[in-house]
């Protein structure tokens, strides 16, 4: 059975919580979809509506994005061969800072 897509409010309040996260708190800009007409920031709706484009849009797509493996490879091991990080020009950088 495919997962249920959530709904607005869902995605409201997932969106809400991530960004609270980042210090954001989207009660600051103007409430509904008009933009404050002194400084310009965007309505409240409009990012939520905006931002909820984006997250059923975007995130599915990255979400199912697999490294590209040789023709031959098993799709079993090709899915854990997406899973590896990506290599580095200069590993010895992330290696000593995951250290530290």
């Amino acid at each position: 059975m495919p997962p249920t897509p959530p709904t607005d409010d869902e995605l409201n309040t997932f969106i809400r919580a991530h960004l609270a996260s980042l210090g954001i708190d989207l009660d600051q800009l103007p409430a509904g979809t008009a933009a404050d007409p002194v400084t310009g920031s965007p309505g409240r709706d409009s990012v939520l509506a905006s931002l909820r484009s984006f997250v059923r849009g975007t995130v599915p797509v990255l979400a199912a994005y697999q490294l590209p493996t040789p023709g031959t490879t098993d799709p079993a091991l090709a899915m854990a061969l997406s899973q590896q990080p990506a290599p580095m020009l200069y590993p010895s950088i992330s290696t000593e800072w995951r250290q530290s």
